[in-house]
C-alpha cells in the first residue's frame, strides 16, 4: 500500500497528464503562477512535486539516445516496420543531424523540468515557512526535492551535449547568455547535490522506500554524485575517482540510510518494487490506473514481440512492439561475431546458469521467471497450444540471436542472404526482454512497477571500478561478486565469481561486460562506453568505428541554434 504523499504525487502526474489531454486553453508549463497560489500546506507539496511529472515522462527520450547509440540494443527495420526514415540507422551508424527527433526530446525535458523546478525554488524561497505551520528544515526538504531534480536533469544535459545553458532561475538575468564551461554546470550540480544532503530526509527501516517513495532521500542526492564523479574525467576533463568512492562507500556503508542488495535479480523490477525493494534508492512512482511510462514504446513496451500479447496473457491496453531488441551475438551462418564489445547475449551465456537467461514466463499470482524473451513463445487458447506469429507474413515465430530474414526457416537453418545489417531484417531477428514484468491482465500487478531510476548495485558498481582504477583488482571483484552471486547457483560461485572469491578473472573487458549484463537495458549504455573510450573507437555489430571522437556529444538541436543566436553549435557539426 503506498503512503498518501506517493500517492498525491502520482496523483499529480495524472491530473498534468489528463488535463493536457482534455483542456485546450493555454498552459503554462515554465513557471508557477503564484496570486494567491500559496495557502495551505498542501499547496507547497502540489508545487514541489509537479516537476516531476516531466522527469518522469522523459525516461524515453534518454532510454533511445543512451541505448539506440551503443552496443547492446538495437532497432532494425523488419519486413518494412521500422524503417521511419532511417531515424534509428542515424543513431546506430552515430551519423545523425542537429534536427534529429530524439535529440531534440531530450534538450526539451530537461530544460523544461530545468525551468519547472527552477520556479518551484524562486517561489519556496520567498515564502515564510510559520505561514504555513512548517519548520525551516521542513521547507527546505521541499527545496532540496527540487534542487536534486534539476541536478538530474543537468547531469543529463552534461553527459549528452556537455556544453549547455546555465538556468538557475525564472527570471532570466539570473541564468547565462548561451552556454558556459562543463566544469561551471559540474561546479553547480556538485554544489546543489551537497545542499540537498544536508536538507533531505534519511530513509528510515532496512526494507524498501515506504513513506519516503516517489522522494528524493540524502542517499538519492549522494548517488547523484556518484554518477558525476564517476564520469567526471570525462565530462570536464578531471579525474575525480577519489570523490567518486568516498560518497559510494558512505553509501555502502548506511551513512545515508539502510540499503541492501536484494536477493534475486527482478525484486528491484517487480511490480511492489518500492514497497520491498532493499536496494531502490530512488524511483518514480507508477499504476496502472494513473502513470506508467516505463511501459511504453520508447522504453519496455518497446522491447516485445509483435502481437506477442497472448504469450504474456496481456490484452487491455497493451502495445507490444518491437522497437528494442538485443544485437546478435551470431552472424548468419550461426558462428559468433570476433568483435569484443556488443554480443550482449553471448555475454550472458558466458555464464550459462545465470537466472536471466531463462525463457521470461509468468507463473501466476504476480511472479515470473527470467528475463529474456526467445525461440518460439507458446500459449494456450481454448485449450489448443498455439504459437505467436509474424505479424507480417504470418509464419510462427523463433527468435533468434541473429538478424537477418529467416522468415519461415526451421531453427540452425540460416538464410541464403548473408548480410545482416540494419536493413532486411524480419519479426525472428535478435531476443526481446523483459526486464520489468508483464503480468497478465488478471493480476494486481500489472503495470505496477515503480522506474528504478537509481538502485544500490550503481554504487558498488562505481566504487568497483575506481579500485579497478587505481589497480585494487581484487576489492573491485569483491564487490561486483556481492551483487552477482544472486544471479549464479550457491554451488558454482568458484566458477562465476571474480578472484579471489572465484575463478574469473576480471579485466577492463570483463568489468565494461559486467556493466552490460548488470545494467542491461537500464539507458545507461552510452555512458559506459564513453568512460572506457569505446563508444567512437569500438566494433560492434554493423557498426565500425567512427572518424574521430565528436561523437561523444550530440549536437545542440538546430530549432534552438536558429531561436538563441548566444547559442553555438557543438564541435564536429554543422550549424
Amino acid at each position: 500500500m503506498r503512503h498518501n504523499l506517493s500517492i498525491y504525487i502520482v496523483g499529480i502526474i495524472l491530473m498534468s497528464t489528463f488535463g493536457a489531454c482534455t483542456d485546450l486553453k493555454e498552459t503554462v508549463y515554465d513557471q508557477i503562477v503564484v496570486e494567491n497560489y500559496y495557502n495551505t500546506r498542501e499547496d507547497i507539496l502540489k508545487a514541489s512535486f509537479r516537476p516531476f511529472e516531466y522527469a518522469y515522462r522523459s525516461i524515453g527520450s534518454r532510454q533511445v539516445l543512451c541505448e539506440e547509440v551503443a552496443d547492446q540494443l538495437g532497432t532494425w527495420e523488419r519486413d518494412g516496420w521500422w524503417l521511419d526514415n532511417q531515424q534509428y540507422q542515424y543513431l546506430h551508424y552515430h551519423s545523425w543531424a542537429a534536427d534529429h527527433f530524439n535529440i531534440k526530446q531530450e534538450w526539451e525535458y530537461c530544460y523544461k523540468g530545468i525551468m519547472q523546478s527552477n520556479s518551484v525554488i524562486d517561489e519556496l524561497t520567498k515564502l515564510n515557512p510559520a505561514d504555513f505551520n512548517m519548520t525551516q528544515p521542513e521547507m527546505n526538504n521541499y527545496l532540496a526535492q527540487n534542487k536534486t531534480l534539476r541536478a538530474w536533469f543537468y547531469i543529463r544535459l552534461l553527459d549528452t551535449f556537455r556544453n549547455i545553458p546555465l538556468a538557475v532561475s525564472t527570471d532570466n538575468s539570473k541564468n547565462s547568455q548561451g552556454q558556459v564551461e562543463p566544469s561551471i554546470i559540474f561546479s553547480f550540480v556538485e554544489q546543489e547535490l551537497k545542499w540537498s544532503i544536508d536538507a533531505l530526509p534519511t530513509k528510515g527501516g532496512s526494507s524498501g522506500n515506504g513513506v519516503m517513495q516517489g522522494q528524493w532521500t540524502k542517499a538519492g542526492a549522494a548517488a547523484l554524485l556518484v554518477r558525476l564523479y564517476l564520469n567526471a574525467e570525462k565530462w570536464i576533463g578531471i579525474p575525480k575517482y577519489a570523490e567518486c568512492a568516498a560518497y559510494a562507500q558512505q553509501i555502502i556503508d548506511g551513512v545515508y540510510g539502510n540499503y541492501d542488495i536484494d536477493d534475486t535479480w527482478d525484486k528491484p523490477f517487480d511490480w511492489n518494487n518500492s514497497e520491498v525493494s532493499k536496494e531502490a534508492i530512488f524511483a518514480f512512482p507508477s499504476t496502472f490506473g494513473r502513470s506508467h511510462w516505463l511501459y511504453d514504446l520508447d522504453t519496455y513496451f518497446g522491447a516485445l514481440p509483435a502481437d506477442g500479447e497472448p504469450y504474456f496473457g496481456v490484452y487491455k491496453e497493451a502495445d507490444f512492439n518491437c522497437k528494442y531488441a538485443a544485437q546478435p551475438s551470431l552472424d548468419l551462418n550461426g558462428n559468433e561475431y570476433s568483435f569484443m564489445l556488443g554480443k550482449p547475449i553471448a555475454k550472458f551465456k558466458k555464464y550459462p546458469e545465470d537466472y536471466r537467461l531463462k525463457l521470461y514466463k509468468n507463473l501466476g499470482n504476480n511472479t515470473r521467471e527470467g528475463m529474456f524473451v526467445y525461440g518460439y513463445l507458446e500459449y494456450k487458447e481454448s485449450g489448443v497450444i498455439k504459437r505467436i506469429k509474424s505479424p507480417t507474413d504470418g509464419n510462427v515465430l523463433y527468435i533468434r540471436d541473429q538478424v537477418g530474414p529467416f522468415h519461415d526457416l526451421e531453427p540452425g537453418r540460416q538464410p541464403t542472404d548473408k548480410n545482416s545489417s540494419m536493413v532486411g531484417a524480419d519479426h525472428n531477428s535478435g531476443w526481446h526482454f523483459a526486464k520489468y514484468p508483464i503480468y497478465t491482465d488478471n493480476e494486481m500487478g500489472k503495470c505496477e512497477s515503480d522506474y528504478i531510476e537509481i538502485r544500490l548495485p550503481e554504487i558498488y558498481y562505481s566504487l568497483a571500478e575506481c579500485k579497478f582504477r587505481t589497480g585494487d583488482i581484487a576489492s573491485a571483484g569483491r564487490l561486483l561478486n556481492a551483487v552477482r552471486k544472486r544471479n549464479y547457483p550457491e554451488s558454482t560461485y568458484n566458477t562465476y565469481l571474480y578472484k579471489p572469491e572465484g575463478a574469473v578473472t576480471l579485466t577492463e573487458n570483463e568489468l565494461l561486460d559486467e556493466w552490460g549484463r548488470e545494467f542491461f537495458a537500464e539507458g545507461r549504455r552510452r555512458t559506459d562506453l564513453i568512460r572506457w573510450n569505446k563508444f567512437c573507437t569500438g566494433t560492434w555489430w554493423d557498426k565500425i568505428p567512427d572518424a574521430d571522437n565528436h561523437t561523444e556529444i550530440f549536437p545542440i538541436p538546430r530549432d534552438y541554434l536558429g531561436a538563441d543566436h548566444n547559442l553555438k553549435q557543438n564541435p564536429g557539426y554543422n550549424n
